[in-house]
């Protein structure tokens, strides 16, 4: 690949630009424009000037890039002739080869598809991993953009014309994402368990303690050992700990990992790729023979979603000394205490307490992580360096009113607790988008026991803010309570509130954020950085020691706590990559 890169930059430039030339159906002035900004230092970086040169043209060529491109398997007489590339990408997917009631399935999304839109519907059917998707995966993905608003859609199929780009280039070029691969399957692997209720409907659902916890402990555990890991274990929390040991016994460690339990119907990054990618680099770290100047230990946290138990961050909040024994004594809703569950998987909660880390014996924790948003999938980049994790205060209302009949109650006359929530909810969303980067949701409404010709005489709402400093969101959250106060005040109202978490903002180490941001740009890709509207691990660490995160792009419009989460190969290769150059940089900066 290097010295088809080194051709590439040292052509002619009608010559450069043939190399590129297919890239994108029927439109070379695309390869052409991209050549124009050799040297790349690498592919990535050649990828993303192809996309600079896509969004610098017009909107009309930009239309016109999308209408050149093929329909899927029954191209009109009159629409664009299938390439070499797109017939060999098609026959992957095996979409000539539906049944009879498939293929007119496709013709009708077809043509309802261009009758709505005006353009062909485009997919990179290779899909994320690169091997194709399966023929209902493509007919579902056809059915649900057609729901799209057209200005929606139409990135949408810019943004799969990027990725057949993306995919085509690689094999030209023979850059096969060996770590991204096996990091994907790992994932594909390790979704196989799934809890009761859950499994039997193809759902990811993986909670706390579990069987299907447990099987995945197991199986991460085991290729730990196989990429190899000197010392691998499950301790007393449910945390799988590896440790690569590094080539003194005195030496420092590097802290790393995510969390393996899941949300229920969830997708299978969110967590696992933080474990898995750091287990992609020991593993070349080993088949190079090689030992770090520190201890790179790497945990998948039995626990950060608060599923099961009215508790988040079980695993990495035990190695803070964070665990409190009143958890053990909460109840699922069979009636399972914790405690009763940690006995049944061999733990000894009396052993918790040990698992708190020595700070000074760190050098500190990094963690990567799928981006659980829509701006890298936007942006078009495949990385981004995390700044700070937002801060978080939640809470539970309760609006007090006056239950009465609603055909004979005056409007002038009444107290109603859901327009008073109804006010708060629109308050909420005005005031956080004031501040830039800070968030407001109003996520769960109720009006108990309320009746269609009732004026409700209660309402209940949750608020979760959110900002990337301690300060804006306490700021938020006085302006969002004080305006509680006045809208309950005016409508004669009284109002309830529970605090229900209090989460402080954990800003990224400076130092170790330019590690990162050193990482990134040593791939040839530019450095973008932005805060975590989510809460992680790391923000747990962060109260010991010093932390700094890595954001990896999710696909479909970047959507988490999803069945349709997802990232590609790929990009988890640059995350690998990134990953390898931070550790190689930082054994020159220990040595």
């Amino acid at each position: 690949m290097d010295d088809t890169l080194a051709r590439l930059n040292s052509a002619p430039p009608a010559d450069a630009a043939a190399m590129l030339d297919g890239l994108y159906e029927h439109a070379p002035w695309i390869a052409e424009r991209a050549a124009q900004a050799r040297p790349f230092r690498s592919l990535a970086e050649l990828r993303q000037c192809l996309r600079r040169a896509v969004a610098d043209a017009d909107a009309d060529a930009r239309l016109a890039l999308v209408r050149a491109h093929p329909e899927l398997a029954v191209p009109t007489p009159q629409g664009p002739a299938l390439s070499a590339e797109s017939t060999r990408e098609q026959t992957l997917a095996g979409i000539g080869q539906g049944s009879a009631d498939e293929l007119d399935r496709l013709r009708e999304l077809n043509a309802a598809y261009a009758a709505k839109f005006g353009f062909p519907f485009v997919l990179a059917v290779r899909g994320p991993r690169g091997t194709g998707l399966a023929r209902r995966q493509i007919l579902d993905e056809f059915a649900r953009r057609l729901d799209n608003p057209a200005d929606v859609e139409l990135q949408e199929a810019l943004q799969h014309l990027h990725r057949i780009a993306e995919i085509r280039l690689r094999e030209r070029f023979g850059n096969t994402p060996a770590m991204g691969d096996d990091v994907w399957d790992w994932g594909e692997a390790l979704a196989a368990h799934s809890d009761p209720g859950y499994a039997e409907k193809g759902q990811l659902t993986v909670t706390y303690l579990t069987d299907a916890h447990r099987a995945c402990a197991a199986q991460l555990s085991q290729w730990m050992r196989d990429c190899g890991f000197d010392e691998v274990g499950i301790d007393a929390v449910g945390n799988v700990v590896g440790r690569y040991l590094a080539d003194r016994p005195e030496a420092p460690t590097l802290l790393t990992g995510s969390h393996y339990d899941t949300v229920r119907n969830a997708g299978k990054h969110d967590g696992r790729l933080g474990i898995f990618v750091p287990m992609a680099c020991v593993r070349e770290l080993h088949r190079r023979g090689r030992r770090l100047p520190y201890h790179l230990e790497v945990i998948g946290f039995a626990e950060e979603e608060g599923q099961r138990y009215r508790a988040t961050f079980l695993g990495s909040g035990a190695l803070i000394g964070d665990f409190r024994p009143e958890w053990l004594d909460q109840r699922d809703a069979d009636g399972i205490s914790m405690r009763d569950a940690m006995a049944r998987a061999g733990l000894r909660a009396e052993d918790i307490p040990a698992l708190r880390r020595d700070p000074a014996r760190y050098l500190g924790f990094v963690e990567v992580h799928i981006e659980q948003g829509p701006v890298l999938y936007e942006m078009g980049l495949p990385l981004a360096v995390v700044t700070s994790i937002n801060g978080c205060l939640r809470y539970q209302v309760q609006v007090f009113g006056m239950a009465c009949h609603a055909g004979t109650t005056p409007m002038d006359r009444r107290r109603d607790a859901a327009a008073a929530a109804a006010e708060m909810v629109l308050y909420v969303e005005r005031r956080a988008a004031r501040d830039g980067d800070s968030v407001g949701t109003v996520g769960m409404l109720e009006v108990p026991s309320g009746s269609i010709n009732v004026v409700p005489g209660e309402c209940r709402f949750s608020l979760d803010l959110r900002a990337p400093s301690d300060e804006r969101r306490d700021a938020l959250a006085r302006d969002v309570l004080a305006e509680l106060e006045a809208v309950c005040q005016r409508r004669g109202l009284r109002y309830a509130l529970e605090e229900t978490m209090r989460a402080a903002a954990a800003p990224s180490d400076p130092a170790w954020q330019r590690r990162w941001e050193q990482a990134v740009d040593a791939l040839g890709l530019p450095v973008h950085r932005m805060p975590s509207g989510a809460g992680h691990d790391a923000m747990k660490l962060h109260e010991i020691m010093p932390q700094a995160m890595l954001f990896v792009r999710g696909q479909n419009a970047g959507i988490s706590h999803n069945p349709r989460e997802s990232t590609t190969s790929d990009d988890i290769q640059l995350a690998a990559l990134a990953m390898l150059q931070l550790l190689d940089a930082l054994a020159k900066e220990t040595t």
